[in-house]
């Protein structure tokens, strides 16, 4: 019976084919096509507004320099948004639920702005490495502590978006299941959890939305670090 509720959590796959590919291109056909015309409707006035909105709150943060991310980060966001959102959806599998996703997105991201920074200005950045006024003896120490809190951003990064959907996730097949099994014998308990159901499904929709928000604001906080 446990292994069943993490069945949910393992790449579909169909004639030995893995569909992790489809799942993950599925968002994009939910976008407007593009069109001669700047505006075509109220879908593509509200699609605008959006990214507008997202942009803005992503390059708050950041100094023009970062300014040429903006495509990127956008992107991410909306990217990790649509998948959050549509992994809720009954009969779906949600790619951002697998590790190893979320750290290829992460580690070439972390890279990109560490790299920045070594190229743009080398010795800001290694200076982070060691706080102004450390004394002597604990030099090597605190080199030490920092380097790893910099290389483990990604993997906080990865495991931070993978922990919190997969525990929503799992929260939901509980009660869902402790729903449709007290139904027959406790009707007044099974309305119960149902209400408790549809809260928490309500409260996943928003973890869903802050943790597509939060992967891409840290990614856009390292960077303006290295800028």
């Amino acid at each position: 019976m446990n292994l069943s509720f993490f069945d949910q959590f393992s790449s579909p796959s169909l004639l030995g084919i893995p569909l992790v590919l489809i799942a993950t291109a599925f968002p994009a056909l939910l976008l407007p096509s593009q069109n001669n015309r700047w505006v075509t409707g109220r879908l593509s006035t509200l699609q605008l507004w959006f990214v507008n909105l997202i942009t803005k709150q992503l390059m708050l943060p950041l100094n023009k320099k970062g300014h040429k991310w903006s495509m990127i980060l956008t992107s991410l966001m909306i990217f990790l948004l649509l998948i959050n959102l549509l992994g809720l959806l009954p009969y779906t599998f949600t790619p951002t639920t697998q590790l190893s996703m979320n750290l290829a997105l992460a580690v070439p991201l972390w890279l990109a702005t560490l790299l920045t920074g070594l190229r743009n200005q080398p010795s800001i950045s290694l200076g982070h490495l060691l706080p102004e006024g450390t004394p002597t003896p604990l030099i090597p120490a605190l080199i030490l502590i920092e380097t790893t809190s910099l290389l483990i951003r990604p993997l906080a990064l990865g495991v931070r978006l993978t922990a919190n959907l997969t525990a929503g996730h799992l929260l939901i097949q509980l009660i869902s299941t402790a729903t449709a099994a007290l139904i027959s014998t406790m009707p007044m308990v099974s309305l119960l959890t149902l209400l408790v159901l549809f809260l928490l499904t309500i409260l996943e929709v928003a973890v869903a939305m802050i943790q597509a928000y939060v992967f891409v604001l840290l990614l856009s906080l390292y960077l303006q670090e290295n800028i």
